[in-house]
């Protein structure tokens, strides 16, 4: 079996992992997440760990795969996940109206991007934007669909940013 899939998986105090109607079903104080279990990968809780078998050996990568999955669901409904963005630019700036975010671009009018469910958007400074939930993949996608509205450019640097991404600048043309 793959070396991925044989670590165990700890259950921290509080969450729990159940199959319901084809579903692996992971609970927590952060929510519920759920995935859809498939065929030939078997999972067993023993003592307070998730541990992932393969039913025939053609489903070991699966296996591998699921697990990273399930602790990614494990993590996301006892911890959460977080993304921080920040907004680099003269004028540019971001507010929370209700589960909306109102973003300041540059643009002639606000881009008003809607919160999808299990996603909260805080914004501590008018400058940076942090994007929280229990589903990592979704987390992800809502940062990404953010940034997507004004990427930063190489040579000013203006845009929306990852806070830990590093622009790699380009020098102005020489006349």
């Amino acid at each position: 079996m793959s070396r991925v899939a044989k670590q165990p998986i700890a259950l921290p105090k509080g969450v729990e992992v159940k199959t319901e109607n084809g579903q692996i079903v992971v609970k927590g104080g952060k929510g519920t997440l759920s995935i859809a279990q498939p065929e030939g990968v078997n999972y067993a809780v023993e003592d307070g760990n998730v541990v992932m078998s393969a039913a025939d050996p053609s489903k070991v990568p699966l296996t591998g795969t699921l697990r990273a999955i399930l602790a990614n669901m494990v993590k996301g409904v006892s911890e959460g996940f977080e993304r921080k963005l920040e907004l680099v630019g003269v004028g540019y700036r971001a507010a929370v109206q209700g589960k909306d975010l109102n973003l300041q671009l540059g643009f002639s009018h606000p881009v008003v991007f809607p919160a999808p469910e299990g996603i909260t958007i805080a914004t501590p400074t008018q400058t940076e934007i942090l994007v929280s939930g229990a589903d990592k993949q979704l987390v992800g996608q809502v940062a990404a669909k953010i940034r997507g509205f004004r990427p930063p450019e190489p040579y000013k640097g203006k845009g929306v940013k990852y806070s830990d991404e590093v622009i790699i600048r380009k020098e102005a043309k020489k006349a």
